[in-house]
């Protein structure tokens, strides 16, 4: 029996690597169409994580409660996401991307609906918990299902554009909120970012598919593979008689236990230290950099400006990464560009806020980490085989939540124990610096 290796239709009797065979080909339509409800729902994602921020002020100045009070709100949803990304995984190597990505979005849509009618903050920090579960859940099942149906020479710079719709839905909620609490109050917002999701939810159904890859692991029979594949590459496959799945063999069966196994063990680490440093400088940076910026002197527009060009970097960070991880070695690509990272949060912090040059400072931070943290979640695919793939990228996410939960409340620590502007921001260097390190040491993992 021969294995199909040509981009074209397989003749009968044949085995068909599904690795070989989506590398091998061009994008078709459904694939196209898998890119987009992907980048959608990531879209909704950073609405739905992003929208307490803009209406807080409007919660609290209508419940009349202090700012401390309010804190186990904004807190209950990074919580979520941090459990929410620890449990999706496992699930998913299990029950299926499709399963837990449409149950995800399903959660997070009902959830954000449910929280415009709390009466206290005790059940919304309860609704916003259980919103960040499905918000957990949705990033890692969006990146793991796109890495397993796009080429591998394309796969960075798609999973990176994916990624760009978080920071549009972060964005656009803002504008959204700007519009609408004026006119409707702040529960109009909560209702259109539950909304969304759920008129999303009819198109998942009927678009997106089941990973082919993820099948072939399951054992699951040829007709219903075939049938998955040839829709979403547009190609008949009636002649094939087994797929496999390119892929060494793996010694566990338990998603879990493959990702400390010898060969996984050292990736997993490294992966874990670099994301958790990473996501550790810039949630500090883009939390506590307005209140710097105000303190500084700054207008409330201005600063709120500022820090939105951070965004902007990024955006256009992400995309030139995963562009140049298509084509140079990705470990090195993605530390070098920790490493300028923290080279221009040196140079930021060594000219101060009140510098002509901050806004090109704020940019070029945003684009080098932003875009190195983007790239890696386009590389931690191809560190895991399929049977643990989403636990792999999900336990990465999860893990890395510590360090934004940490960036997010060190910021005020280090400022009231007297430390500037300045030694903040050279400090966050180090971090930055350990990313690049530990990426460079995954290299190691893979020869």
């Amino acid at each position: 029996m021969q294995t199909a290796t040509a981009p074209g239709l397989p003749d009968a009797s044949h085995t068909l690597d599904v690795r070989a065979f989506i590398n091998q080909r061009a994008l078709s339509r459904n694939q196209w169409i898998l890119v987009l409800l992907c980048f959608l729902i990531v879209a909704v994602d950073g609405m739905d994580v992003a929208i307490m921020g803009f209406v807080a002020p409007s919660i609290i100045q209508d419940w009349q409660i202090s700012r401390p009070a309010f804190g186990l709100v904004m807190g209950a949803a990074p919580m979520g996401l941090a459990v929410g990304a620890l449990l999706a995984g496992p699930s998913s190597d299990w029950w299926g991307r499709r399963k837990v990505l449409i149950g995800s979005v399903l959660v997070f849509g009902l959830c954000t609906l449910f929280t415009a009618w709390t009466r206290n903050t005790t059940e919304m920090a309860v609704l916003r918990f259980l919103t960040g579960l499905g918000l957990g859940a949705a990033m890692p099942n969006t990146t793991t299902l796109l890495s397993e149906y796009v080429p591998e020479r394309r796969r960075a710079f798609l999973v990176a554009a994916m990624f760009t719709g978080f920071n549009l839905g972060s964005a656009l909620v803002g504008f959204v909120a700007a519009a609408l609490i004026p006119r409707f109050g702040w529960q109009s917002v909560l209702v259109l970012g539950g909304v969304l999701p759920l008129v999303l939810l009819p198109l998942l159904l009927v678009y997106l598919p089941e990973s082919a890859r993820f099948l072939v692991v399951r054992g699951t029979e040829t007709a219903k593979v075939a049938g998955v594949l040839s829709r979403m590459c547009g190609a008949s496959l009636q002649g094939v008689v087994k797929f496999v799945s390119g892929e060494s063999e793996v010694k566990s069966r338990q998603p879990m236990a493959v990702l400390f196994l010898p060969e996984y063990r050292l990736r997993t680490l490294t992966l874990w230290v670099t994301y958790f440093m990473g996501l550790l400088v810039i949630y500090l940076t883009t939390s506590w950099l307005p209140t710097m910026m105000r303190d500084a002197g700054m207008s409330i527009d201005r600063a709120a400006n500022v820090t939105a060009m951070f965004q902007l970097g990024g955006t256009v960070g992400a995309l030139v990464v995963g562009w140049l991880m298509g084509r140079l070695n990705p470990n090195r690509v993605i530390a070098g560009a920790y490493v300028l990272g923290a080279v221009a949060l040196v140079v930021m912090g060594l000219n101060g806020l009140n510098s002509l040059w901050v806004v090109a400072f704020v940019v070029a931070v945003g684009f080098f980490l932003s875009g190195a943290q983007t790239g890696l979640n386009g590389f931690a695919p191809s560190c895991y085989p399929t049977l643990a793939r989403a636990t792999g990228v999900s336990w990465m996410l999860g893990v890395g939540r510590l360090g934004s939960i940490l960036g997010s409340s060190i910021g005020g620590v280090l400022m009231t124990m007297g430390w500037g502007f300045e030694g903040i921001f050279i400090a966050l260097a180090v971090p930055a610096i350990l990313a690049g390190g530990a990426i460079l040491l995954n290299r190691r993992a893979g020869e």
